[in-house]
């Protein structure tokens, strides 16, 4: 480790000593070594350390921002070397200053304030609760990407976006099916500025789920979650919350092992603002989960993933994840489908919505779906509140 770390005068910087005790300090040091040896991120911290002055998040945001760069970031950070930070918002910061050095002066004008206050400042707002996912990051970068496209759409038409009406919205709109709501951000913020007046893009109707699985598929897979073994323990976990809690995995990749928790009694998982019993068999598998992490302690401030992914400190990638659930014979979206109707159509709309941590507008559309309609509940409980 001192061979990989040493600067061109043989000497450890001070900087890097955290970084050496969270790689030696290892229960198995084989994988560690065959790490130094073969990785091609070993080798970039390696010349890293040859410039102490290069450890920082500007120069790493400088080289290619390939996995070799996160994963030594997220191996830093984690260590304590680097301070932490909302990858996915800083993520955002840096893709919107190359888009903008891109893009015609004019179009600068008014993407750059829709962009820094109209989608950035929520960003921040969002990542300061820690909610700025992976895929909020993609939606975001695909709104203003989607606005650079509707400007320039503007200059082919001849139209400065003071011109605007409604007829050439609505002309758009229905000439880009597909990217109509990314656009309703910017047509909100034009309207705010009263740069225009009164103009809207209508959301397309919400689409109703159409995969589902009948209930004695559904129980066979929850119960192969729960029973067996030649499945990875990681793929168990997630599909058994899954097919119990109707959790998406963009959900559960950041949950963390403080969300789980016992009493005298059972085990819970903190989902939403209550905690939710779970059954003996997955909190025993949660439980198998924790005490196989070896992760190094997290950085101040900071929370053990529960199911941690390749980079030190990131989640998993849902989409990868999906993949693998797909290939164990798992499906995610029709399970999901069917643990999310089964829960509408025993409970009512407010409870599914605050156990699972949905919104209870989308807890009110399922319910619908399930022809079980909770509107006259939730009147009632609306004229009890003082």
């Amino acid at each position: 480790m001192r061979d990989l770390l040493t600067d061109a005068s043989g000497n450890l910087p001070a900087g890097l000593v955290p970084l050496e005790a969270v790689l030696t300090d290892v229960t198995n040091q084989y994988p560690v070594l065959e790490w130094i040896r073969r990785s091609p991120a070993a080798r970039l911290l390696a010349r890293l350390a040859q410039s102490p002055d290069a450890l920082t998040h500007q120069a790493l945001d400088a080289l290619p921002a390939d996995a070799n760069t996160s994963y030594v970031r997220g191996l830093l950070v984690t260590a304590g070397v680097l301070p932490y930070r909302q990858e996915n918002l800083a993520r955002l910061e840096t893709w919107l200053a190359g888009k903008l050095a891109q893009i015609p002066p004019q179009h600068v004008t008014l993407v750059r304030p829709f962009a820094e206050w109209g989608i950035v400042k929520d960003a921040r707002r969002r990542a300061a609760r820690g909610r700025y996912s992976l895929g909020a990051y993609k939606g975001d970068c695909t709104d203003i990407r989607v606005t650079i496209k509707f400007l320039a759409w503007l200059d082919d038409q001849n139209l400065h976006v003071r011109d605007l009406t409604q007829a050439h919205l609505d002309d758009w709109a229905s000439t880009h099916p597909t990217q109509r709501t990314r656009l309703i951000p910017f047509v909100r913020w034009l309207n705010a500025r009263r740069i225009v007046r009164d103009l809207e893009i209508h959301h397309r109707p919400s689409q109703l789920p159409g995969t589902f699985q009948d209930e004695t598929t559904h129980q066979a897979e929850l119960r192969r979650c729960l029973t067996d073994t030649s499945l990875p323990l990681p793929m168990r976990i997630i599909g058994a919350l899954v097919r119990l809690y109707a959790l998406p995995l963009t959900r559960i990749v950041e949950l963390t092992t403080d969300q789980v928790h016992r009493d005298a009694e059972a085990a819970y998982l903190t989902l939403g603002r209550y905690p939710v019993l779970l059954p003996p068999t997955l909190a025993s598998l949660l439980d198998e989960q924790i005490a196989q992490l070896h992760d190094p302690l997290p950085p101040p401030g900071r929370r053990h993933l529960l199911l941690p992914g390749a980079v030190p400190g990131r989640p998993r990638n849902p989409a990868g994840l999906a993949d693998q659930m797909r290939h164990h014979g798992l499906p995610v979206r029709a399970a999901r489908n069917t643990a999310l109707m089964e829960a509408i159509t025993d409970l009512p709309p407010i409870v599914v919505a605050d156990l699972f941590g949905i919104s209870p507008a989308t807890a009110h559309r399922w319910s619908q779906l399930a022809g079980n309609s909770w509107a006259p509940y939730l009147a009632a409980r609306q004229r009890s509140r003082p």
